[in-house]
């Protein structure tokens, strides 16, 4: 691979595992809408990286669209009520490899999550001064390849790569135009791929070491 001038990273399942702390939320906006239902992380960690409407349709298939959206709502919002006691798991090497990434290529996020979720994960890792830009699928309803070419656009890239954990985040790459780099020990598989790396450190090396 020819090198990039710039690394553009998925969150859940690529930078860290805040599942346990999404079901919190999806349940207590399951309970606080009237839904008996209650999901196990198992049920969500095979959603992860889909659009939200998505998700709601395959949790909540009765619902209506604006029952969705006021679901949808109350999970946000149960959400922000659990970021000061979530206890995510960061994966290994991802702080210390996004601080030697920096400086070297031009950082930025890109996630299917809702507004502000990146900023969460920035605040919490202390790696927001790291990034030049990024973009969430809550900020517009986009899908990801709209959402990735936006950020190719707004900051110039002429060669960027997306990194991700899914076979839906390697389709919207390829929709995009952008070689996909594969992380194994995220929540899902796929075949289709520039390159694959089983860890972080890996991951960070190899780029580190990359000659023009």
């Amino acid at each position: 691979m020819l090198k990039p001038d710039s690394l553009i990273f998925d969150m859940d399942g690529t930078l860290w595992d805040n599942v346990d702390t999404y079901v919190k939320a999806w349940n207590k906006g399951l309970e606080t809408k009237g839904y008996e239902l209650r999901i196990r992380r198992e049920d969500l960690a095979g959603l992860m990286g889909k659009e939200i409407g998505t998700m709601l349709n395959k949790i909540v298939p009765e619902g209506l669209p604006e029952e969705q959206k006021e679901l949808f709502d109350a999970i946000v919002k149960a959400y922000h009520a659990l970021r000061k006691t979530m206890t995510p798991k960061v994966f290994p090497g991802v702080r210390e490899g996004l601080e030697k990434l920096a400086t070297k290529y031009k950082l930025f996020m890109l996630s299917n999550c809702e507004k502000d979720g990146i900023l969460n994960f920035m605040n919490f890792t202390g790696t927001r001064h790291l990034f030049t830009d990024y973009m969430e699928h809550g900020q517009n309803f986009q899908p990801k390849s709209f959402n990735m070419k936006l950020l190719i656009e707004r900051n110039h890239l002429q060669s960027p790569v997306y990194i991700g954990d899914t076979d839906s985040d390697s389709r919207e790459a390829a929709k995009a135009g952008v070689p996909f780099v594969y992380v194994t020990y995220g929540f899902g598989k796929t075949d289709n791929y520039a390159l694959k790396f089983d860890s972080f450190p890996e991951l960070t090396d190899y780029f580190m070491n990359l000659q023009n």
